[in-house]
C-alpha cells in the first residue's frame, strides 16, 4: 500500500542494502569472485540469479548455487569456505561504501517513530558495520539479518511487539514488497540503488509510492 505521511508511522523498518548503504554492486561483485573459480558460465549464472532475488540472504544463494547451478552436493567445508570467502570480500566495502542522504535527517524528523533494519544481509555482519559506522545509535528497534530471513524476522517482531502498526517497509526489491505485504506493513520503494532491472514496470500497477532516496521523506 502507498504510504501515508512518514511521520504518521510508529514503526520504520528499513532494509540495508541499496536503502541505507550503496551495496548492491559490493555484494554482486563478491557473489561473482566467490564462485568464478567454478566457471565464468556458473558465476554469471550465479550473479543474474542473485540479481534477480534481491534481499534473500547468501545462505540461501550459496544453497541455490549448488542444488541448482552446479547440480550437486557440496563437499564437506565447501560452503562455510565460500561463505568466508564473500563475508571477506564484502567487509571492507560496507565499511567504505556511501551511506544515503537524509538519513540523520529523517531519523529527527521522526522522534517518536522505532526504527528497525531488516535486512537479508548476516546478522552478526551488519551489526558491526552499523557500529563501526556509528549508525547503530539511529535503530532504537534493532538491526536484524541472516540467517533469519525477512518473513520470519518480521513475524518474530510484529508478535513480540517491537513493530508496531502504523508500519512501513523500505526496501528496493521484489522480496522486500512480497515480505512487507505479507506482514501487513505499507511498502516504500526506494530506487537509486536497487539491482532490480524492471522495477517500474514490476510496480507499474502496485499501490506503492516510489522516491528516489530516503532524503525525499525528511
Amino acid at each position: 500500500m502507498a504510504i501515508k505521511n512518514i511521520k504518521a508511522y510508529k514503526t520504520i523498518v528499513f532494509d540495508c542494502d541499496g536503502v541505507i548503504l550503496d551495496s548492491n554492486r559490493i555484494k554482486t561483485d563478491a557473489f561473482y569472485e566467490t564462485t568464478l573459480p567454478y566457471g565464468k558460465d556458473a558465476a554469471d549464472v550465479f550473479v543474474e540469479y542473485h540479481r534477480q532475488h534481491g534481499g534473500i540472504s547468501r545462505y540461501r544463494k550459496f544453497e541455490y548455487f549448488f542444488s541448482d547451478i552446479l547440480r550437486r552436493d557440496p563437499s564437506e567445508g565447501e560452503t562455510d569456505n565460500l561463505l568466508a570467502e564473500y563475508a571477506r570480500l564484502v567487509r571492507d566495502g560496507l565499511l567504505s561504501c556511501p551511506v544515503t542522504e537524509g538519513l540523520t535527517e529523517l531519523r529527527a524528523a521522526t522522534p517518536d517513530a522505532r526504527w528497525l533494519v531488516v535486512s537479508g544481509g548476516d546478522q552478526g555482519e551488519l551489526r558491526q558495520v552499523f557500529m563501526e559506522r556509528n549508525l547503530s545509535q539511529l535503530f532504537d528497534g534493532g538491526i536484524y539479518g541472516a540467517p533469519d530471513n525477512k518473513d520470519e524476522i518480521l513475524a518474530r517482531e510484529l508478535s513480540g511487539g517491537n513493530i508496531q502498526s502504523p508500519a512501513v517497509f523500505v526496501g528496493d526489491s521484489r522480496y522486500d514488497y512480497e515480505s512487507s505485504t505479507r506482514a501487513g506493513l505499507d511498502f516504500l520503494f526506494i530506487s537509486q540503488w536497487t539491482e532490480v532491472q524492471d522495477w517500474k514496470g514490476y510496480f507499474y500497477n502496485l499501490d506503492v509510492t516510489i522516491l528516489k532516496n530516503i532524503l525525499y521523506l525528511s
